[in-house]
């Protein structure tokens, strides 16, 4: 079984959106030091259930996103195109983390998957 490993919550103010969420729950969540406004969530220790996740801005997808780790990018988006998703992204690799492209279900909700990169 794939499980989800990451999640991405949209904000119009990302930092408005980092202090709610660190006030409700009491999430670490710090900017990320990269070419794009991307908030890195962590939602407890490593060694408790759950993932942790990021905020974006709605420019990137106005939609709560889940990321499922796979084994292999390429046999799952065949499947998924098999069963009647639908690629929206091309593959892209992301250095030291994997493989990971943004699919439509039948449902027409959004949901990433990533092949993590193995050392």
């Amino acid at each position: 079984m794939s499980k989800v490993i990451w999640f991405e919550i949209p904000a119009d103010d990302p930092g408005r959106a980092a202090k709610f969420y660190k006030d409700v729950f009491g999430w670490k969540i710090e900017k990320w030091d990269g070419p794009f406004d991307y908030w890195l969530i962590t939602t407890g220790e490593d060694k408790e259930p759950g993932i942790n996740g990021a905020i974006m801005t709605k420019e990137m997808g106005n939609m709560v996103r889940d990321t499922i780790g796979v084994d292999s990018y390429d046999d799952f988006a065949k499947k998924i195109e098999k069963e009647g998703g639908k690629m929206l992204t091309e593959k892209m690799e992301i250095p030291m983390m994997g493989i990971i492209g943004s699919f439509q279900d039948t449902e027409g909700n959004i949901f990433a998957i990533m092949e993590p990169k193995m050392d």
